[in-house]
Parts: C-alpha cells; sequence; structure tokens
C-alpha cells in the first residue's frame, strides 16, 4: 500500500548541538515506521548560518537542493548547491554542506533505510 502524506505534516526534529551542527533541522520524510524496505527519505532545513557537521560514514547518500543557496565541502574542495542542483556524496567521502544564503537552504537526502533505524 502506497504511503502518502505532506511534508508539513511531518514533524522537523532541531538537530543542532551548537558547535559542529547549527542552525540545523531533519524531517523523516519516509522511512522504516513507513514500510520502506531500501531506503530513508530526509528533508534537511538549514537556516541563515546554518550547518551540518563535518563527516564520513560507510554508505552513499544522493541529494536534491529544493531551496536556497549553499555549499558541499569536501576534501577536493568545495561545490556552490541551488535549487535543482543533484548531488551524489560516496561512501567515506568527508564532506559538510553549509547555508550560504540569508534564507533557509533545504535539501532532500536519500540514505540506505538502516541509517534511521
Amino acid at each position: 500500500m502506497a504511503v502518502v502524506k505532506r511534508i508539513a505534516e511531518v514533524k522537523a526534529l532541531d538537530i543542532s548541538d551548537g558547535s559542529s551542527v547549527v542552525n540545523a533541522t531533519k524531517q523523516l520524510l519516509i522511512g522504516p515506521k513507513d514500510g520502506a524496505p531500501t531506503f530513508a527519505v530526509r528533508l534537511f532545513t538549514l537556516g541563515p548560518g546554518g550547518y551540518s557537521p563535518k563527516h564520513r560514514h560507510p554508505y552513499e547518500h544522493g541529494v536534491l537542493v529544493l531551496e536556497g543557496q549553499g555549499e558541499l565541502w569536501t576534501e577536493e574542495g568545495s561545490h556552490r548547491l541551488s535549487p535543482g542542483t543533484v548531488v551524489l556524496v560516496k561512501p567515506d567521502e568527508e564532506h559538510q554542506f553549509r547555508n550560504l544564503g540569508s534564507v533557509d537552504f533545504k535539501f532532500i537526502c536519500i540514505v540506505p533505510k538502516h541509517v534511521e533505524e
């Protein structure tokens, strides 16, 4: 059976810690509780000045930028991100997302299901 919901109905969790993660929320749009067998879909919002931690993990993830202006930092360099940009972050690649604008930077992030279990 299909699962249909609206983004506005999904609770946004503040994931900020004040140092490595700033002005950031996450919404788990599709995950294990929805019966997704292989993947999870999250919506991240980085407010002005917001960023994710510099980190790496053993799985890939796909990103689709929806709103705002941002940057993907990697060890090889930085990449400007804007609405309509798609990104593949490969396993074990160190990376960080940053908001470069004065409005929210929003992106969808698709990861293996076990990340959200």
